[in-house]
């Protein structure tokens, strides 16, 4: 079955919904390649400056994440909502409550891994949103140009610099860190070239190699928190 075919369906049917857990505190094993998660919390559907990519996501239980990212991706919502007000923001895929295998992505598997899909601005120049539906997957099926236009929208590559430097504020602040940032390479040099472009290339961990899907509509950040072994038993909490 193809990639887009698993996708739609385990999105609409909730089949990788698993069961709801009441433990508060969250807990990462192993990677994002080869993990698991205790205690995952739920993104919030929707906030003043950004929102989910999908009603049906969220009601299959994919946005998910470790509750410390939880923490660092609302904290830049609110910094980038005092620092740049008329961007939008809209997240995409995250993760199951109790991690593992996340299809059809490779990673996203322990909590600590959040697709995030691009700020656009429409023909008039306003913030806006990208469609988002089954027929397009969600939002992951679009595609756009090498200068970063898709139909009547364009990237907001200031709004996506400012959203990258806020969330490595708020990680450092929650003593947690960006592990790795991909972005299609189409785009690197829109981006750097932004104002916040300069620290960006001096401070973010961008992916060197070329990611085994386009991320043309959406940039993938890994963040880095102590996780404890795979294989360690149920209930089992790390320091930082």
């Amino acid at each position: 079955m193809p990639v887009h075919a698993v996708f739609i369906a385990l999105l609409v049917s909730g089949a990788a919904t698993p069961a709801a857990r009441a433990a508060p505190v969250s807990q990462c094993f192993g990677s994002a390649s080869k993990g698991r998660l205790e205690g995952g919390v739920k993104l919030p559907p929707a906030g003043p400056n950004f929102s989910a990519y999908s009603a049906a996501a969220v009601a299959a239980g994919r946005t998910h994440v470790h509750a410390t990212v939880a923490d660092i991706i609302l904290a830049a919502y609110a910094g980038v909502k005092t620092s740049n007000p008329s961007a939008r923001y809209v997240y995409g895929e995250t993760g199951l409550r109790e991690g593992g295998p996340f299809a059809p992505h490779k990673t996203h598997q322990n909590g600590l891994s959040v697709d995030f899909f691009v700020p656009v601005r429409d023909a008039r120049g306003a913030a806006a949103s990208l469609p988002s539906s089954a027929q397009n997957r969600y939002g992951y099926d679009i595609e756009f140009d090498a200068t970063g236009r898709y139909q009547d929208y364009r990237i907001d590559f200031a709004a996506l610099a400012e959203h990258l430097y806020q969330l490595d504020v708020a990680a450092k602040a929650h003593g947690a860190a960006l592990a790795l940032v991909i972005v299609d390479p189409r785009f690197m040099p829109a981006l750097l070239a932004t104002g916040r472009g300069p620290w960006l290339r001096a401070h973010l961990p961008f992916m060197k190699g070329k990611p085994w899907v386009r991320h043309d509509e959406h940039y993938h950040v890994d963040f880095r928190l102590a996780c404890a072994p795979l294989g360690t038993a149920v209930g089992t909490n790390v320091a930082p």
